[in-house]
């Protein structure tokens, strides 16, 4: 079973994409969450893998409504992007793990399926994002897991070498697409 898991934060203004919100005001970004929000919940939900939603806050996964049909919900849970990322490889079922963020306009499910291919050959898979980051990454969890996220700067250029410089030596990286993600106006 393959699983396909978009960290997202709850809808709220003043609550969702704070760097895009100093250039753009509070509302603009949260219209800006939720459509992109809706957008990829609608592209990405595809019967070849399992899709959860990883919320915060926590409290959040647990509203009745306000959720697109068809996703699986779960709560982030506490600590920086990196353990909120380890915790679905640690807790959902086998099979590989696949996370985005909600911020990433042009993502498509041909993404998705390209992504889960490169975990056919590797260990962990990363799609790149222009500005130092990523806006996917991926792991087989098995033979065993890995947790590259240890030592990573995130928010930074470093950020995807940071984690890639966290991937075991004897195991293998892939990589898809660059992909842009929306952090500020200028990613707009």
């Amino acid at each position: 079973m393959k699983h396909l898991v978009v960290m997202v934060k709850a809808p709220r203004i003043g609550r969702v994409k704070s760097r895009l919100a100093q250039d753009i005001g509070l509302v603009g970004a949260w219209a800006f969450q939720r459509r992109t929000l809706a957008h990829i919940t609608r592209t990405l939900h595809d019967p070849r893998w399992t899709c959860w939603l990883a919320i915060a806050p926590d409290r959040a996964c647990f509203a009745p409504r306000g959720w697109p049909p068809g996703w699986n919900r779960l709560p982030q849970g506490q600590g920086d992007l990196g353990a909120r990322m380890l915790r679905p490889w640690l807790n959902l079922p086998p099979g590989p793990v696949v996370i985005v963020g909600s911020d990433i306009p042009a993502i498509k499910s041909s993404h998705i399926h390209q992504a889960f291919r490169a975990l056919g050959r590797h260990d962990m898979v990363f799609g790149p994002a222009p500005d130092g980051g990523y806006w996917l990454v991926g792991a087989r969890r098995r033979p065993c897991l890995i947790n590259p996220f240890g030592a990573v700067r995130w928010s930074t250029k470093h950020a995807l070498s940071d984690t890639v410089a966290g991937v075991p030596k004897d195991r293998t990286v892939g990589f898809i697409d660059t992909l842009n993600d929306v952090d500020d106006a200028r990613d707009l």
